[in-house]
């Protein structure tokens, strides 16, 4: 296991979730809801959303070739700042 991986991992995830509408909605669900029920149900989707994406991941590492790794993650990133951008100035 690389540790390194792991942290870059747990800090990609962690903020980029932080603040976020899904994580606002887990919050108000909490109020008036057991909260270890929603602490487990929300675990569980972001545990299976992450298997899925690790899964399409190493699948579309065998299809690409190493050269087109490097434009996924343009692609990936220019994606990522455009929704940034556009719920910014939708806000």
């Amino acid at each position: 296991m690389d540790i390194a991986t792991v942290a870059a991992a747990f800090g990609l995830v962690f903020l980029a979730e932080l603040g976020d509408k899904t994580q606002l909605a887990i919050l108000t669900m909490a109020t008036d809801r057991k909260p270890l029920s929603v602490f487990l149900g929300a675990s569980l989707a972001l545990l299976t959303s992450t298997a899925v994406a690790v899964a399409l991941g190493a699948l579309a590492k065998g299809f690409l070739p190493k050269g087109a790794l490097r434009w996924v993650r343009y692609v990936a990133g220019a994606l990522f700042i455009g929704f940034g951008a556009w719920t910014i100035l939708r806000g």
